[in-house]
């Protein structure tokens, strides 16, 4: 194992590109970034930040490049499984890492951006009854991202914000009945929301749609109430909220609007 005294093993983030030294490479990386007097050196260093952000990169490329082939090549769902699961994994396990290095916020603007291109692949209808375990996958990184964002660790502009709800809301939506279904179906089946995970999620969208300009929220409750399954995520404490919010800020301005009115009189 690697003393504290020796250089953070920075290129080791390489390695995660390659299974033969995976796993030796997460445990130094790991190893390194535990809490001790010599973590603040390690996680202000810059040179450090840059390797891993150019990593980071490298893997989400990866990911993206894995991902679309399976649209291209005909694969059996269990060789496309294990060709899409890999680079998936290496952003999961990234995501335990970066906020160590207070480089969440490059991850998650990564997620944002490539969200659109990974759910025209994974929903496209060749993959329906299949890519169960890169299904489970995908809700525990997005789980991840909407935790970081929803509890203001990463900050995003609204638009952004809006667009990664509006994007995964209605897959985790369709998702959690989807493997709830397939469980219940097939004995052993062994991808599925725990309920920590379901839990975590749901109070991370809470969050995050609590924390959207009025309008924003109306359209994205609006949309949840409309739709057949309700039952996760449970956004009726959200809702609640709003009205509530909504309704005291209709108070505020009728009392506003009788008092220049009365000002008015007055004069």
């Amino acid at each position: 194992m690697v003393s504290c005294q020796d250089p953070f093993p920075w290129r080791l983030f390489i390695a995660l590109l390659t299974d033969d030294l995976k796993v030796s490479a997460r445990e130094q990386v790991e190893y390194m970034l535990m809490e001790d007097e010599d973590t603040p050196f390690i996680t202000a260093d810059e040179e450090v930040k840059s390797e891993i952000r150019t990593c980071l990169c490298k893997i989400f490329s990866s990911f993206e490049k894995e991902l679309g082939s399976l649209l291209e090549a005909d694969l059996s769902s269990e060789t496309a499984e294990v060709k899409a699961l890999p680079s998936l994994s290496d952003l999961d396990w990234m995501c335990n890492i970066l906020p160590k290095m207070d480089l969440m916020k490059d991850f998650v603007s990564s997620w944002v951006e490539i969200s659109c291109n990974i759910l025209a692949v994974i929903q496209d209808k060749k993959f329906d009854s299949t890519l169960w375990g890169v299904k489970v996958k995908l809700i525990e990184v997005v789980g991840k991202v909407l935790d970081a964002v929803g509890f203001g660790n990463v900050i995003l502009p609204t638009p952004a914000r809006v667009h990664l709800l509006k994007i995964w809301l209605p897959y985790i939506r369709r998702m959690k009945p989807l493997l709830d279904l397939q469980g219940s179906e097939e004995m052993g089946f062994p991808y599925k929301m725990d309920e920590d995970l379901c839990q975590n999620i749901e109070a991370a969208i809470v969050s995050l749609v609590l924390a959207l300009p009025s309008n924003d929220q109306a359209d994205i409750l609006v949309d949840w109430m409309q739709t057949e399954q309700v039952r996760y995520p449970d956004l009726s404490e959200a809702f609640e909220v709003w009205c509530y919010r909504t309704k005291a800020a209709k108070r505020r301005l009728v009392v506003g609007l009788n008092g220049i009115d009365n000002g008015t009189v007055s004069l």
